[in-house]
């Protein structure tokens, strides 16, 4: 058969492949993304973090249409969760990383903002084959050179590329070819079972669009609001309480409902979607895991099929398209002839680990049940290794997807607002009637936290007065001024 070729092939048409395709796209080289299904598609994990909208999305250039697909806006996270037995919440706008009117993320019906990443990958010059299926990994020697695959008619087709990304989620194996191990957590070895509710209830605003994660007995439940009436709901149990989703699973749902008071008030007055692709209910292993290697020469994996952390933070979409931008860069680097292919993928492999790990080391500590959320946030101020901020600001940069520290990644705005407005505003706050609010403000730590976050918004500025970046490791690279490249770090 005729062999075409590419700089890169990307299989997989998710975040991380549309993401990476793209910004390697956009510095003038030859991308072909191969997607065994047609989109839109139905895909489970709806809750963006910030670092997606404001910092890889807008690389991408699909900000405003984000915008006008009117997802909900989510401002922070509330969870029933620990010791303390009432809701508490956390707004993104707590973060100096995250200052002004860009303090939100969205929660989104992945069918559209998938279908919206994949369609800009299109437009920036990506080569999108969708209905094709790869079926084989190449090699020649030590090095990945391309994939056959299996183009809608049912031919076989096959491509030679520089790098080979795989992009494929969970399910695929494609990641055995980069060699090693997939280690399984002992720890975080659960079971999802969920569906999607049309009528249930909302938090009070402005906090209506925020992900609400209830602990309970057996586990723990996702509540997303999708739109004004539809709303994501899914119970994650231990794998020692899988018995409780086996069988009917209509059942198994209302009995865990019922399990978790909150929710059952939540969706007092809700009905299930029973049609669609909404109306199945489903099962999904939530098995958190991590490639022993994440490259080879020639090829590397990104988001699922790298690794996998358990989703109570909604860091999914987070680490696939971080995972991808990384990926970008070196490969940019790469192919312009500005690094050697070690140094730029030892670097994407040294970031993409610390990231995944952050969140491992962080979640550990977040299912112990006994402490309260000032516990969460000094341990969170801990795996970050965060000594410029206080608790709070390291847990929301953490689960806002900024721990890094990437510039990038994060929604800086000019703001002109005096400290002591600000403080006066965070008192006003605690004194307010919002019953979901009332605890976090009332506490001594966050109130003070608040307040020196409004003096670091203070200082909160844009491009070229930004402080010049640093190497997250000894020796390590740095970000071209675009966003797109590795350079050497080179000390002034």
């Amino acid at each position: 058969m005729s062999v075409e070729e590419f700089d890169v092939v990307v299989a997989g048409g998710g975040p991380s492949g549309s993401t990476v395709a793209t910004l390697v796209a956009m510095q003038g080289h030859r991308v072909l993304l191969l997607e065994k299904e047609v989109f839109p598609r139905y895909q489970i994990g709806e809750s963006l973090l910030p670092s997606t909208v404001h910092g890889v999305c807008k690389m991408l250039g699909v900000t405003e249409e984000l915008a006008a697909a009117n997802f909900p806006v989510k401002r922070g996270g509330t969870f029933r969760w620990g010791a303390r037995p009432d809701p508490w919440t956390f707004s993104f706008s707590v973060s100096p990383r995250i200052t002004g009117p860009k303090a939100f993320a969205y929660q989104v019906e992945r069918a559209k903002f998938d279908h919206i990443l994949l369609k800009n990958a299109k437009s920036k010059g990506v080569d999108v084959r969708e209905g094709c299926t790869v079926t084989e990994v190449l090699e020649d020697s030590e090095r990945i050179t391309g994939l056959r695959y299996t183009d809608p008619d049912g031919n076989q087709r096959e491509v030679s590329a520089t790098f080979v990304i795989d992009a494929s989620g969970n399910k695929s194996r494609l990641y055995s070819k980069v060699g090693g191990a997939r280690d399984y957590s002992e720890f975080f070895r659960s079971l999802a079972l969920f569906g999607y509710f049309e009528g249930g209830k909302r938090l009070p605003a402005p906090y209506s669009g925020n992900i609400l994660s209830v602990a309970f007995d057996s586990g723990w439940f996702w509540y997303i609001p999708l739109s004004d009436t539809l709303t994501s709901v899914g119970a994650v149990v231990r794998r020692e309480d899988a018995e409780k989703i086996q069988g009917d699973r209509e059942k198994a749902l209302n009995a865990l409902i019922a399990e978790c008071p909150l929710i059952s008030e939540y969706l007092a007055d809700a009905t299930r979607v029973t049609s669609g692709n909404y109306g199945e209910l489903r099962v999904r292993k939530d098995y958190s895991y991590q490639q022993s290697s994440y490259w080879r020469p020639g090829m590397i994996l990104i988001g699922d099929a790298a690794c996998f952390v358990d989703p109570v933070f909604s860091s999914g979409v987070h680490l696939a398209t971080y995972s991808a931008m990384l990926a970008a860069r070196s490969i940019n680097s790469v192919l312009d002839g500005d690094l050697d292919e070690k140094t730029a993928l030892t670097e994407f492999e040294a970031r993409y680990r610390r990231e995944y790990g952050v969140y491992y080391e962080f979640l550990v500590a977040f299912y112990e049940m006994n402490v309260n959320e000032e516990s969460y946030f000094w341990q969170a101020k801990k795996v970050t290794k965060d000594i410029e901020h206080t608790e709070l600001e390291s847990f929301v940069d953490l689960v806002g997807g900024l721990s890094s520290g990437e510039a990038a990644l994060a929604a800086k705005t000019r703001i002109a607002q005096h400290s002591a407005e600000f403080a006066a505003a965070v008192d006003q706050m605690a004194s307010g009637d919002d019953a979901s609010m009332v605890p976090l403000f009332k506490s001594h730590v966050v109130r003070q936290v608040m307040q020196e976050g409004g003096q670091e918004q203070m200082r909160a500025i844009l491009g070229e007065d930004a402080e010049p970046e640093l190497p997250l490791f000894p020796g390590g690279l740095v970000t071209s001024p675009d966003g797109m490249k590795w350079l050497p770090h080179r000390p002034v």
